[in-house]
């Protein structure tokens, strides 16, 4: 196999894209569509061009809000035809909570209750679609749930309605037995002022407020951790170690700016090579889904050329962790600045008292510890090198 081959996608690397990602028209704030919209079928071809291995959506970039239901029935007896002809599968699916004008005060935390009940019949619809295409995982992204000035909405207020509409929707799943695992998506900001749970953190906190939290995980996504300053691997490290990591969504940005989801690795080298590491280091079986989109400058095959980019750079990334594994130095270093202690080595693990009473006796020479040098800088030097293919 040539090295230009072991980075084509495979359908065991589960890629996948949302019809939002590569149907993206380039609209933004001040410029309108720079593409002609493509039909769901089409994009599935287009992915499965690609090399993609599934295709996730919201309700509404399957199904026109509007849609009557023979409509409908004929845009899913397409859909599904298309992914028949293509192979690609539906592993999650979504309810779009944030684009019609009903949703401007949010949904499930909205202060009109009938705008709170209006979210919650969409989003029962819209699960029913996903399950009957094959989805089993739900992501919740509250991008309207938050404000503008805390003199609107309690964050009380907020918090018991968005965790009434989860424990809500946890048992339709369950009465319906639908074996779901819900999803949520944290973002600190865009489009509204502050949104509400704007971190991954937030989120692992507030699910064990729920009725089932055993239902309900978390979806980090790469930009919006990057948008709040944070380490996105920790996060994904954090939710991992819980036990929470259904779900994660891979794209790119310049730090602290607006959500720009660019093409993975198209910024953040280093920090996409060590979540690349994690996830293969800890064998993460989920998806890798790619939230993001394609230049506005370019037209559908510029698309697909993104889409490629994104599943590629995973692949370059996940072999170059095999290599850092693999690196004598590197491990040596690592080993080096872990090395066991004799003197000490009894004195961690499980508490007991006598533990407890010998570490309280223990000498410790605190200089001396302080003066060794862990070769930190050498350690990352060689990661930088091998992340530049001199290494």
């Amino acid at each position: 196999m040539s090295t230009t081959d072991s980075y084509q996608s495979r359908p065991e690397d589960k890629f996948t894209f949302g019809l939002w990602t590569v149907g993206s028209i380039g609209r933004d704030p001040f410029g309108g569509p720079v593409r002609e919209p493509l039909s769901p079928v089409d994009l599935v071809h287009l992915l499965a061009e690609a090399g993609a291995y599934g295709v996730n959506f919201h309700d509404n970039d399957l199904i026109p809000i509007d849609a009557s239901p023979a409509e409908r029935d004929t845009i899913v007896a397409n859909f599904k035809k298309a992914l028949a002809e293509t192979g690609l599968i539906v592993p999650m699916a979504t309810t779009n909570l944030f684009s019609e004008a009903i949703f401007k005060d949010g949904a499930f935390t909205a202060n009109d209750p009938r705008v709170r009940a209006y979210a919650l019949q969409k989003t029962m619809r819209a699960i029913d679609l996903g399950v009957e295409l094959g989805a089993g995982v739900y992501v919740f992204w509250g991008g309207r749930e938050g404000i503008e000035s805390d003199a609107t909405k309690s964050p009380l207020d907020a918090a018991k309605r968005l965790r009434d509409a989860l424990n809500f929707l946890c048992e339709y799943a369950l009465d319906n037995k639908y074996g779901l695992k819900f999803a949520l998506e944290a973002k600190p900001n865009e489009p509204r002022g502050d949104l509400y749970l704007p971190t991954t953190g937030a989120m692992l906190g507030f699910i064990a407020t729920l009725d089932h939290p055993e239902m309900v995980g978390v979806n980090p996504e790469m930009a919006h951790e990057q948008m709040a300053g944070l380490n996105f691997l920790h996060a994904v490290a954090q939710a991992w170690d819980a036990g929470k990591l259904f779900h994660i969504d891979l794209n790119d940005q310049n730090y602290a700016r607006f959500d720009q989801d660019w093409r993975f690795g198209a910024q953040s080298i280093k920090q996409s090579f060590f979540l690349v590491k994690f996830l293969e280091d800890v064998g993460y079986a989920g998806s890798r889904h790619f939230d993001a989109h394609a230049y506005r400058t370019e037209d559908y095959e510029g698309v697909k050329a993104f889409a490629r980019g994104c599943m590629r750079n995973y692949l370059i990334l996940r072999e170059k962790a095999r290599r850092w594994n693999a690196d004598a130095e590197i491990q040596g270093l690592l080993a080096e600045a872990g090395r066991a202690d004799p003197a000490t080595a009894a004195l961690l693990g499980t508490y007991s008292g006598e533990r407890a009473a010998a570490l309280k006796s223990h000498a410790f020479d605190r200089a001396a510890i302080a003066g060794r040098g862990l070769n930190y800088e050498r350690l990352d030097q060689l990661t930088v090198e091998l992340l530049l293919g001199i290494r």
